[in-house]
């Protein structure tokens, strides 16, 4: 399905009022994709992180839909405020999403949604999408946030999805070997964990646990 411009449904006030509002000079979608909230050298934090925490509790399901059905820098925004809110409704739309990755970017905000819901169901679908794409080795897409989200919820589930994953010359091994020839920079399973454990506790630390 081609993306829509939310005007073309009746939500044309969406990207203005949640993707693009400015902090620092910096719209959202770009503080969400780059982890400036993470810094503690940010002024900025407070104000963010309770504007996203405002909004996520205060968008409607069809104002997160006009999103997700727009580009890239949408459908971030729309995810992290999905995984803000724990809108676990959204699991299936942001599943075949994550799996059809068209667009750039937003990928990470999908795997960021599946981790704070923290359920089975979540597990399933990160590990879908590392069988579909960890073999493809010429293809740099949401493979370590995607690791990085299931081992999170493996420690937080007490289960082992990720084992067969990050064996020592396994999936994950020859992903990053291939993505390396390509001029990519090596991911530790390690790093992509506390990655996501630390978009998790900002989260956390904002809203109820």
């Amino acid at each position: 399905m081609p993306p829509q411009h939310p005007e073309e449904v009746g939500y044309g006030h969406v990207v203005k009022s949640y993707v693009t509002r400015t902090y620092g000079g910096l719209p959202r979608y770009l503080v969400l994709n780059g982890g400036r909230y993470l810094s503690p050298r940010w002024w900025h934090t407070t104000r963010f992180a309770r504007h996203l925490l405002n909004d996520a509790a205060t968008i409607t399901d069809e104002e997160l839909e006009a999103l997700l059905g727009y580009e890239w820098r949408s459908r971030l925004t729309a995810a992290w405020l999905i995984g803000v809110d724990r809108r676990e409704r959204f699991r299936a739309r942001i599943g075949d999403l994550l799996l059809a990755s068209e667009v750039c970017y937003s990928g990470g905000a999908y795997c960021f949604a599946l981790a704070r819901f923290g359920t089975y169901a979540d597990a399933e679908i990160l590990t879908a999408y590392l069988d579909r794409y960890l073999p493809r080795t010429d293809l740099h897409y949401d493979q370590p946030a995607a690791l990085g989200a299931l081992l999170r919820l493996d420690t937080l589930l007490g289960t082992r999805h990720a084992d067969r994953f990050t064996e020592p010359d396994g999936l994950w091994d020859e992903w990053v070997k291939g993505v390396g020839r390509l001029g990519y920079p090596s991911y530790t399973p390690a790093e992509q964990h506390r990655w996501t454990d630390l978009h998790c506790e900002f989260a956390n630390g904002w809203t109820r646990p």
